[in-house]
């Protein structure tokens, strides 16, 4: 037998009490004289002798109960064979994640695991060697505590946007009580909805047998869900007063649907657009918006919608660009006489043209750029192929222009890393100039090149070239010559994109850079290289890439929410700034919101971006406490509870863990003690 207030036991001292009085008894006697007394002597002997037993009765009464009054408020409980090892450590993991803000009778799921948490450190009042993990792996978690100041900590808990796989939890549990050796089984605690998307992969994890688990799952029916899944625009930039398409794909986590969703776009806080949409079960919806800018830069936009009782993830954070800068690389060997690369780009102020010999050439400038065009090089250097070939698979584009007379063993090894083969020099480089035959204005890249009345025209006039090289038809053939052979060709390559021009810009090649075409081919190649914006970020991601324009070494960049200000742990490499976002653990106390932060440098603002809550959160399926069973299965040391109400968890911990608990019956014997000393005063008379 065990006792959860031992100190209570120090009021069994209390039986000493009746006891003094007893053996001290100070009453005074008081002598009366009779004539005759021996029949009074033999009444006295009697009378003396019941008195002596009624009294001693009475003593063990009184005794009795108060030791069982002392015992009752020690609270003694019988230990049961799991309770035996609590002399270990005791590690209470509580999932304090968004998901845990949906609400079943009005209470939310992250309240009722705070009364469970607050019922399992009552029964553990008197254990110094406990632990309380959350998902923010706070420094503060790093040692042991008593159940005191597990509560107060307790007060100030908030909601986090960290989500953690379990797997990461047990490891977490499982380096920090390493790090505190002690006697005993240790005991692990996991107080959660267990939602799927973020438990991680379950039938992996194994949990040593010497640790003993216990799964107390906060537990609800699976409702529905609206959140945002995604959002792209229909180009890939936006342009002023034009009209742009934002596409937004919204999702529903339940089983029933949703009839009639309202859902607002606002752009720099006005309302510009609305729409209705009927989303299926445990499906999604697509929603166009159109809509147009005035004025350019960073514009901050937000998708709202009213959808209960999970709300945390109704209104979607983005930011759009307005009127991006195309960036262009222009690499030449010789200067044109024509500069019909400058004279093409230098003209509309969306295009930042650069260009340089490739003498000349920085190398970091490729990183930069958007597009590169290598126009008329004969023998490109290797370092220069390389760095090409990484630009592409990065995501940037590259024009290929040859010269004149290109030397073809210098291109072939890099043209077949870029995925264009077959590349060798044109045999008969003075050959006869070809017409080009009329581009098929079917093709997305002419879709809105030609007007309406040509489209249909055979007779268009086209320019005529004469070829510098030949390649094996790749990717997307966008112009040919009329005898078939390709003059320009589209080819994916990684994440970029590679334009191959059959001729050289100079008039000894034709006159393609002389005609019409020209220009509006050009254009759509640039158009097409912008990489199309990330317009948002999740707190989940961890890391953020971002281009920084002018990036100056040893300049420290933060990030802004209002008036919160953090410096996030940060590498610069070229133009290419990496962010590491802090958990909730390293801000002191502050939880970092969904919404816009500001990127500054050196305390001027020069990017704008929007975080949000992590996707997976929204998501409201559960493992069910038969399910988690099943995936335990085998791992005997692991116990799952079932679903448990705040009134019924503590009767039930009890029974499955915590053993018997007497005090009630010591009261009731008290109880009964009293009232057999209340019989005896009254009824045995003598």
């Amino acid at each position: 037998m065990s006792f959860l207030f031992p100190s209570f036991l120090w009021g069994l001292l209390a039986v000493l009490v009746p006891l003094a009085i007893h053996l001290f008894n100070f009453r005074r006697t008081k002598r009366v004289r009779f004539t005759n007394v021996s029949f009074l002597r033999e009444i006295e002997t009697q009378t003396s002798s019941f008195r002596k037993l009624k009294h001693l009765l009475i003593l063990l009464c009184r005794m009795l109960a108060l030791a069982c009054l002392a015992l009752a408020f020690a609270q003694p409980y019988w230990v049961s064979d799991e309770q035996a090892g609590q002399d270990g450590i005791i590690s209470l993991y509580l999932d304090n994640s968004y998901s845990m803000q949906h609400e079943e009778n009005s209470k939310r799921y992250i309240d009722v695991a705070t009364g469970y948490l607050d019922e399992l450190l009552g029964m553990f009042r008197n254990v110094t060697s406990l632990q309380l993990l959350t998902n923010d792996f706070a420094a503060e978690e790093l040692g042991l505590a008593t159940a005191d100041k597990i509560r107060d900590r307790l007060t100030t808990l908030e909601l986090s946007h960290q989500s953690r796989t379990l797997e990461s939890v047990y490891n977490r549990q499982r380096r920090l009580l390493d790090r505190h050796p002690h006697q005993g089984a240790r005991q692990l605690f996991w107080i959660s909805d267990f939602q799927k998307s973020t438990a991680g992969e379950l039938t992996r994890l194994r949990v040593d047998s010497t640790d003993r688990l216990y799964l107390v799952p906060v537990q609800a029916a699976q409702v529905k869900n609206v959140f945002v899944d995604s959002v792209w625009l229909n180009t890939p930039f936006v342009r002023e007063l034009q009209n742009n398409i934002l596409h937004i794909r919204v999702r529903n986590s339940g089983n029933e649907p949703v009839e009639e969703l309202v859902v607002k776009l606002s752009l720099d806080q006005a309302q510009v657009s609305t729409a209705s949409v009927t989303i299926p079960p445990n499906g999604t919806a697509n929603v166009p918006f159109n809509f147009s800018l005035k004025g350019g830069g960073f514009k901050k936009g937000k998708i709202s919608f009213d959808d209960f009782p999970v709300t945390f993830d109704n209104d979607y954070y983005f930011v759009l660009n307005a009127s991006p800068m195309i960036r262009i690389l222009h690499l030449y060997e010789e200067k044109s006489l024509g500069n019909f690369i400058e004279t093409v780009y230098s003209n509309d102020s969306l295009f930042q043209l650069q260009s340089y010999t490739v003498s000349n050439l920085d190398m970091g400038r490729i990183a930069t750029a958007d597009l590169v065009l290598m126009n008329g090089i004969k023998r490109p250097a290797e370092t220069l192929m390389a760095r090409l070939s990484e630009f592409v698979q990065e995501g940037g584009s590259l024009m290929l222009i040859p010269p004149v007379v290109p030397e073809g063993a210098s291109y072939s090894g890099f043209m077949q890393r870029l995925g264009i083969s077959g590349l060798h020099p044109e045999e008969n480089p003075d050959g006869p100039l070809l017409p080009l035959e009329v581009p098929d204005s079917r093709l997305p890249f002419f879709s809105d090149v030609f007007e309406e009345s040509m489209r249909s025209e055979s007779n268009v006039n086209m320019p005529s070239a004469r070829s510098s090289w030949r390649w094996a038809d790749s990717g997307n053939t966008l112009l040919r010559l009329r005898n078939g052979q390709a003059f320009l060709s589209q080819v994916t390559n990684g994440q970029g994109r590679v334009y191959v021009l059959g001729a050289g810009l100079a008039p000894a090649s034709g006159n393609f850079a002389q005609h019409a075409l020209f220009v509006p081919v050009m254009y759509k190649i640039a158009a097409q290289s912008v990489r199309p914006q990330r317009t948002d970020y999740a707190f989940g991601e961890q890391l953020i890439e971002i281009t920084v324009p002018e990036a100056r070494p040893n300049t420290v960049y933060k990030l802004r929410h209002n008036t919160f200000e953090i410096i996030p742990v940060q590498r610069l490499n070229g133009n290419k700034l990496t962010l590491e976002l802090p958990g909730s653990q390293e801000l002191e106390g502050y939880t970092m919101e969904a919404g816009y932060y500001e990127l500054l440098a050196d305390q001027t603002g020069i990017h704008e971006l929007a975080l949000n809550h992590n996707k997976a959160e929204s998501r409201m399926e559960y493992h069910r406490p038969n399910e988690l069973r099943e995936l335990f299965r085998g791992q005997q040391h692991i116990r799952v509870f079932d679903q448990i109400h705040d009134a019924d968890f503590m009767k039930v911990f009890e029974k499955q863990f915590a053993g018997a608990s007497l005090w009630k019956y010591f009261l009731y014997a008290a109880l009964l003690f009293f009232l057999i000393e209340i019989g005896l005063v009254r009824f045995m008379k003598g």
